[in-house]
């Protein structure tokens, strides 16, 4: 431990700490602008530059290692204002369009500038012509509010290991972006959104798709539906001033309501159906692999099974894996689940025409919008999700539409789609879509509740970026008994530069499983690409904390225990990989060329 002097505070800090990590440890901030948790200091802003007593420059806080008896003016009038001339020298080529930007409320750089009280442009002259690229169905890119902090870069590269964005060209003239500054339709682009969440500014955003929401809700031949995903309920709520972590879930209902959609569902329904779809194809490819053959199975037999919830991961693998598509459960995502469902089966009991509905999602996942409009995706005979909004949009509606959110009262979805179990809740986290699949895997093959401490796997929950676990079966049921003392061993990974590696290992032989989790983004949806800004790991921690509150606070946690899932099945879907769930909650994909 080092002895370290931060403004007058003595604090003890660990070797290899940085001035930025002894700052924060002592309760002082240090405002930065490149900066991101767990990756390597850029030092490539210099907003974060203090005064070290004895050095001949600032240093900067984020790059600087402490030394023992170090002291450190965070706040001296140099380290004021060099920080003050950065600012103004970004400003000065930043084109920010403050009255109009979607970050007008959360930029960062015009929070440093405020709290440096910049009042007035220091430097004025040239700027660089504003890009904007529209190209992709998720994200937008407009290089005339970008700061060349290279947190895009970062994310795009370290952690999820695509490598879509790079510093283009030199000094003045640096542009970050695709190669040779294409648009981003010309890369291996997954569109998960991790640069838009990390970026300061309004440089990376989601494709807007409020505007087309509320035509929709004003139009009054559409009947307007609307499905909420799992982390959005632990999430959203930040965006009206509330701890991360908070539940909303009734809260979020009633403001659905007040907006004046004419019913309102829970993606944790078709959650609680993907758990029944995806685990049955994994008991058909574990009895195809195991006895050579399963009656009445024609679906596709490679191990280990891959989960398929998540959009980015598929175009992931469509890219980089296509060698590995045979391994994706068919399964589409719960999300596009309940568009079919939606547009066929709820269409019937309601008697609504399915030409005349309008199913808009809010997802934490930029992602989904690029997933909505894929090409396959309209098995009920239309476009089976027409919108869908991120869950910092739905903050933004919420606000617009002049809903005090926090007095709202407590709301409960509408049926037949809005009861779901604890396990579907879980889908929002790492981990959560093994744990949900084993609750009803392991008692439908064995007749008893999974031997786990309150149902809970814990190998495969937390941040941990590759996590495994296995379950040896014993005494199953007579139609499984194929299955007696085999060891179930499965896998899950977070973020993409973490799926890599696994996949490699699994490809080497080195790793075998049955069942594999992939979540394109870091913790799992609860830290997906469109969720309130800044994620770090402390709040996707109370994300997930809550979610698995949420779980543990039902009585219905199984998803074969949902009586709406027995109805659907009983009248409309008939049998799990029937002919009917095959044609509308099943899919296939295809490898998609890198240029």
């Amino acid at each position: 431990m080092y002895n370290v002097t931060i403004n007058g505070k003595s604090i003890q800090v660990a070797e290899g700490a940085t001035i930025l990590d002894a700052a924060r440890q002592a309760g002082i901030s240090i405002p930065t602008l490149c900066f991101l948790e767990h990756r390597a200091p850029l030092g490539a802003c210099r907003v974060c530059v203090v005064e070290v007593e004895g050095a001949r420059t600032l240093q900067a806080a984020c790059a600087t290692p402490v030394t023992d008896n170090m002291v450190v003016n965070t706040n001296s009038r140099r380290a004021r204002q060099s920080r003050r001339t950065v600012i103004d020298l970004l400003l000065s080529e930043h084109e920010g369009n403050c009255q109009y930007c979607d970050r007008s409320v959360d930029c960062e750089l015009k929070e440093i500038a405020h709290d440096l009280t910049i009042e007035a442009p220091e430097f004025e002259g040239e700027r660089i012509p504003t890009v904007l690229d529209t190209s992709t169905a998720a994200l937008v890119r407009d290089s005339g509010k970008c700061i060349k902090c290279r947190r895009c870069v970062t994310v795009c590269n370290e952690v999820q290991q695509i490598g879509a964005l790079f510093p283009q060209y030199r000094g003045y003239d640096t542009v970050v972006g695709p190669a040779f500054a294409m648009d981003l339709d010309s890369v291996a682009c997954v569109q998960c959104g991790q640069c838009a969440a990390v970026c300061p500014v309004g440089a990376i955003s989601e494709v807007g798709h409020i505007e087309g929401v509320w035509r929709a809700l004003d139009d009054p031949e559409k009947h307007v539906v609307v499905q909420t995903a799992p982390a959005v309920r632990a999430a959203l709520g930040e965006c009206f001033g509330y701890e991360p972590g908070t539940l909303v879930t009734g809260k979020m209902v009633s403001a659905l309501r007040e907006i004046g959609f004419h019913a309102v569902f829970d993606t944790n329904f078709t959650a609680d159906l993907t758990i029944i779809e995806e685990g049955t194809e994994l008991l058909m490819r574990l009895k195809t692999a195991l006895t050579g053959k399963a009656e009445g199975y024609h679906g596709p037999s490679a191990l280990p099974q891959f989960t398929s919830c998540s959009p980015g991961w598929i175009q992931f693998a469509e890219y980089f894996y296509p060698e590995m598509l045979p391994n994706l459960s068919t399964c589409k995502s719960p999300q596009q689940m309940f568009g079919a469902l939606a547009k066929t089966y709820y269409a019937e009991q309601a008697g609504v025409d399915p030409e005349k509905m309008v199913v808009v999602s809010v997802m934490p996942c930029t992602a989904k919008k690029f997933e909505a409009g894929r090409d396959e995706m309209n098995a009920s005979g239309y476009r089976d999700v027409d919108y869908v909004l991120t869950t910092r949009e739905l903050g933004r509606m919420i606000a617009s539409a002049g809903i005090d959110f926090r007095s709202l009262p407590d709301d409960e979805m509408d049926a037949p789609m809005g009861l779901s179990s604890g396990a579907a809740d879980i889908f929002a986290n790492s981990g959560g879509v093994m744990e949900a699949a084993l609750r009803t895997a392991w008692e439908l093959v064995t007749g008893r509740e999974l031997p786990t401490e309150n149902l809970h796997v814990e190998p495969v929950a937390g941040l941990v970026g590759i996590k495994e676990a296995s379950l040896v079966v014993t005494d199953p049921l007579p139609d499984w008994s194929f299955l007696d003392g085999v060891e179930l061993k499965v896998a899950v990974a977070h973020g993409l530069g973490n799926t890599a590696h696994l996949i490699k290992e699994i490809k080497s032989g080195r790793r075998e499983y049955h069942f594999v989790e992939i979540m394109t983004c870091p913790g799992g949806c609860i830290g997906g690409g469109g969720q309130p800004r800044m994620t770090t790991d402390e709040i996707r921690q109370k994300r997930i904390a809550a979610i698995y509150r949420e779980d543990e606070g039902k009585d219905l946690r199984k998803s074969h225990l949902n009586p709406q899932i027995t109805e659907i099945y009983e009248r409309y879907l008939k049998a799990p990989l029937g002919e009917r769930s095959h044609h509308l909650l099943h899919t296939k994909y295809a490898a998609r060329p890198v240029t």
